[in-house]
């Protein structure tokens, strides 16, 4: 168990969350809503490379190499037919695919390079384009650090609820993960995790369905969302993130899902985790050739079965200690989060990229600091046009409540490091400073007055105490999670919606529970 802090719980959040309808599906009305703030992405026209275009075109022709000679084991009984259908070649007896090489590159050919994630509120749709990253909440997550006590817990619908709230009122966050899992809710904790993060944020929602029943009554809550099958199809609210299995398998649930929310247009990624050493080779080169070509699969069968499908590409490489095996999400070896965004693009597919994550058990150390903290710069120079993931400790798996506001932080400074710098008459100053002239001051200038104000742009490290001291910034971020849960309440569902969301996740409960 975590050691207990001091958590400063407001009566107003109290108040707010048993009010809200968010955490236990109730339906008494949610207090007036704060105004959603809008999003600030990284946007940059810097770039940075890690992979030349012939280390590119050689990890791609071993994707094709290993795809096209080794396979990927489909364990589906409609992905095997539509793939074989279309000319691969499908061993029943194993569930293996191997995809011919003219295949492949038809087939992704036919995914969008960019595409819209729409949001409830259509202000806040991430229009996936160059130069442009937005970045997410951590997902999947067990446990959380109750805000009431300060211990360790297993997590609940309620974090889930907590969390969108706080996304939906930060700026850095421009669509938002189920940070943890509704362990609350059994077999449908996913359809409730959607339940908690669209009653708690306008922005978009990216959910991580599993199963075709699940996706089918995800499918439902979207549409009702979007308000019908074509709106939804037009503006899709929902997206889904599905994992292959290392190595070089696909999930049997997860395949369900994907066809399934493919067929209504809902956009979806394939995400291949390879862990260097057991699961994937203990190089760099070979462990992203294998997570490509698991991805890579999963995307040619849905371009495949429903052409031009909205799809994106991700590689989460992770590594086991040689000494004990244990697994280690994160590493000094920049190439492992930014090179597989260059590999999507020459793919020509959006991509999904992984940054933050610490493996630090908690927030305010060294490590979680030093593990990250270049992450939101380079994930942006290397051209992500989305990214997870924020606010989640211990190797993606604990929610501190104080840890996304730490990490926005990060996410701040990043965003203001790439900013254009602004050069033109005003900015030079050059009439202000021959005013002044050699010795002068600058303080008692009107052009100070204008522009000191925003000059400086204060972090977390930088809170007053006393006369000269700065506050612990922990307890900072602390803080400010806690009043961002008491004082902000995002634009509520209409009663029609919340509703109807509210019998499917009945029904639901009553098929799969």
């Amino acid at each position: 168990m975590t050691e207990a802090v001091r958590w400063p719980v407001m009566a107003k959040e109290r108040d707010a969350m048993h009010e809200t309808s968010d955490t236990t599906g109730g339906t008494v009305a949610a207090p007036t809503f704060s105004p959603t703030p809008p999003l600030e992405p990284i946007v940059s026209t810097r770039r940075v490379r890690f992979l030349d275009d012939e280390q590119l075109d050689r990890l791609q022709d071993a994707s094709l190499h290993i795809l096209e000679t080794v396979g990927v084991r489909f364990p589906n009984a409609q992905s095997l037919e539509i793939l074989g259908d279309h000319g691969c070649a499908v061993d029943t007896a194993t569930q293996v695919v191997r995809f011919p090489r003219d295949l492949v590159r038809r087939a992704v050919g036919l995914a969008p390079r960019t595409f819209t994630m729409a949001a409830r509120n259509p202000a806040f749709d991430l229009a996936l384009r160059e130069g442009t990253s937005y970045f997410t909440t951590d997902g999947c997550g067990v446990a959380a650090i109750d805000p009431d006590t300060g211990l360790e817990r297993p997590s609940r619908k309620e974090d889930v609820a907590r969390m969108a709230r706080i996304a939906d009122a930060l700026p850095s966050i421009g669509f938002m993960w189920p940070t943890v899992s509704a362990q609350d809710f059994g077999q449908t904790s996913q359809l409730h995790e959607i339940d908690a993060a669209v009653n708690n944020t306008v922005k978009h929602v990216q959910s991580m369905v599993q199963g075709g029943a699940m996706a089918r009554y995800a499918v439902e809550m979207a549409t009702v969302l979007a308000g019908s099958r074509e709106a939804l199809r037009e503006r899709p609210v929902l997206s889904n993130l599905v994992c292959s299995i290392a190595p070089l398998a696909q999930d049997h649930a997860g395949l369900e899902a994907a066809l399934v929310l493919a067929e209504a247009g809902i956009p979806v990624g394939f995400m291949s985790m390879p862990t260097l050493g057991t699961t994937a080779p203990a190089t760099s080169a070979g462990a992203l050739a294998m997570g490509d070509a698991e991805a890579i699969s999963g995307i040619v069968l849905l371009q495949l079965a429903y052409p031009g499908t909205p799809v994106f590409h991700s590689i989460l490489k992770a590594w086991a200690d040689p000494r004990t095996g244990t697994y280690v999400g994160y590493s000094i070896d920049g190439r492992a989060r930014y090179a597989p965004v260059e590999i999507a693009h020459h793919w020509g597919l959006p991509s999904l990229a992984g940054c933050f994550g610490t493996d630090s058990a908690a927030p305010g150390t060294w490590q979680s600091a030093a593990e990250v903290a270049i992450d939101p710069v380079l994930g942006a120079m290397s051209g992500a046009e989305i990214v997870t993931g924020m606010g989640l400790d211990r190797t993606y798996t604990l929610l501190y409540p104080e840890a996304i506001l730490l990490d926005d932080d990060l996410y701040q400074r990043a965003r203001h490091a790439l900013l254009a710098e602004r050069v033109d008459d005003e900015t030079l100053a050059l009439d202000v400073i021959a005013a002044v002239g050699p010795g002068g001051h600058f303080l008692a200038e009107e052009h100070t007055r204008t522009f000191m104000r925003t000059a400086l742009k204060r972090g977390l490290t930088h809170e007053l105490v006393g006369q000269g001291r700065y506050r612990d910034p922990v307890e900072v971020a602390r803080e400010r999670a806690a009043r961002i849960r008491a004082d902000h309440h995002p634009e509520p569902l209409p009663d029609v919606v919340r509703d109807e969301l509210a019998r499917i996740l009945a029904a639901a409960g009553r098929e799969l529970g």
